[in-house]
C-alpha cells in the first residue's frame, strides 16, 4: 500500500467549504482547484494528493481503496451505503435538508405516490418506513418539474433555503435526515496508514471546533 494519502474532495459548493478547513488543518493545494482541469492535486505535503470528483463517486474513490480519506454530504453516504467506510469527523458546512416536497397546498396522496427523486434508496427505505406505497422515479435534476407536470406526487430532495421549491409553486413537506458535510476513511488505510491519518483527523476536529466557536461568537 502506498504511503501518499490520497484525499477525495467533491466538487461544487462543499469544495469551497473544505479548502479553508484543509487549510487550517495544515493541507494547502500547491495551484488553484477552480482554474486548472487538473482532477489529481499536489498539496504543501509531499504525502498528501487531492483528487477533485463528482460528490457521487467519493465514496466509490473511498469504499474501493483508491483514496483513503474523502469528503461527502450525508446524503450522498445514505444513498450510496457506508459499508467498509469509517464516518469519524462531521465537518460541519454545507448545511442543509433532505425533504419531500409537494405542489403547495395539494394533500398528499394516502395510499401510493409516485416520488421524483435522484435519492431512489433513501426514498424506498424512507416511505416503506412510514408505511406507504411508493413508485419511485429516478430524475437527475429539476425534480421541482415532476410535480408540475404530473410525473409524480412528491419529490425527495436537498432542501436549503425553499426558495426553488416556493418559486415552482411547492412546499417542504417531512423531513427526511439533516445534512452536514462527513470525513470518512477507508477500514484498510485506517489499520495501515493510522500513523499518517491520525494527526490529520486531529487537526481537521480542531479546525472544526475553531469554526463552530468563530461561528457562535
Amino acid at each position: 500500500m502506498s504511503k501518499q494519502l490520497i484525499v477525495a474532495l467533491s466538487k461544487g459548493r462543499i469544495l469551497e467549504e473544505t479548502l479553508p478547513l484543509l487549510a487550517d488543518a495544515g493541507v494547502e493545494p500547491v495551484e488553484d482547484l477552480g482554474k486548472s482541469r487538473k482532477l489529481l492535486f499536489d498539496t504543501n505535503l509531499p504525502d498528501v494528493k487531492l483528487v477533485v470528483i463528482r460528490a457521487t463517486d467519493v465514496p466509490t474513490y473511498v469504499q474501493l481503496g483508491a483514496a483513503d480519506l474523502g469528503i461527502a454530504g450525508k446524503d450522498v453516504l445514505l444513498e450510496h451505503g457506508a459499508a467498509g467506510l469509517y464516518e469519524p469527523l462531521d465537518l460541519e458546512i454545507a448545511r442543509c435538508k433532505l425533504m419531500t416536497a409537494g405542489i403547495t397546498g395539494a394533500e398528499p396522496a394516502s395510499a401510493r405516490r409516485r416520488v421524483a427523486t435522484k435519492f431512489v434508496n433513501i426514498a424506498r427505505r424512507w416511505y416503506a418506513e412510514q408505511g406507504i406505497q411508493a413508485e419511485v422515479i429516478k430524475l437527475y435534476g429539476a425534480m421541482e418539474l415532476a410535480p408540475l407536470m404530473n410525473l409524480a406526487d412528491e419529490i425527495v430532495d436537498i432542501v436549503d433555503t425553499g426558495n426553488t421549491l416556493r418559486a415552482n409553486g411547492m412546499e417542504p413537506r417531512e423531513l427526511i435526515a439533516p445534512v452536514t458535510t462527513r470525513l470518512v476513511v477507508n477500514k484498510a488505510s485506517m489499520t495501515m496508514k493510522h500513523a499518517r491519518i491520525k494527526p490529520l483527523l486531529e487537526r481537521l476536529k480542531q479546525a472544526v471546533a475553531a469554526r463552530r466557536e468563530d461561528l457562535a461568537g
